[in-house]
């Protein structure tokens, strides 16, 4: 197949030559200094539960949440990681009463992961605060400005998990 400047060494296409390469580059900037200033304030919210949950346990006790009990195997599928992360991430929420350990009931052998009442308690707890973050650092953006970059992020963070999922089937 023939290559053309559009097109990378490994037959990528490369975006950056029908894209602004100015605006590439603020995006991917202000992406590394988000991601930085979101890991070191956890994004943990204001007052006394600020910082208090890492973001493996918050999102860990999100997705049971949302989606109910399931296996670590299952649990691990739909937060698109492996097994055993799941099982090390897993180990401290069982040890400190977040979350509950219980046998499959249709196979006794299996495991099933669900929130405790405890956890729950604790992830809505942590919910609000992180709410009340969101709400300070967009106090004097308009409703409609919050729902736009509510929905890009969305879009964003869709958009890398695809490519994620495709770069561990090996795509590139």
């Amino acid at each position: 197949m023939p290559t053309t400047p559009e097109m990378s060494m490994d037959m990528t296409p490369d975006l950056t030559a029908v894209g602004d390469t100015g605006l590439l580059d603020t995006l991917q900037h202000e992406v590394a200094l988000f991601a930085r200033r979101a890991e070191q304030t956890r994004l943990g919210g204001v007052g006394q539960v600020r910082n208090s949950m890492d973001r493996a346990a918050y999102l860990l006790l999100n997705r049971l949440d949302k989606e109910g009990p399931m296996g670590v195997k299952a649990l691990a599928a739909s937060m698109g990681i492996d097994s055993s992360t799941v099982t090390r991430q897993v180990a401290p929420l069982v040890d400190t009463g977040l979350v509950k350990r219980t046998s499959h009931p249709d196979d006794g052998r299996a495991v099933v992961l669900q929130l405790s009442p405890r956890g729950q308690a604790r992830l809505e707890e942590v919910r609000a605060s992180r709410r009340q973050l969101m709400a300070e650092l967009t106090q004097d953006w308009a409703p409609e400005e919050r729902e736009a970059f509510c929905a890009l992020l969305t879009r964003f963070n869709g958009a890398l998990s695809a490519r994620m999922a495709g770069n561990d089937r090996g795509d590139s």
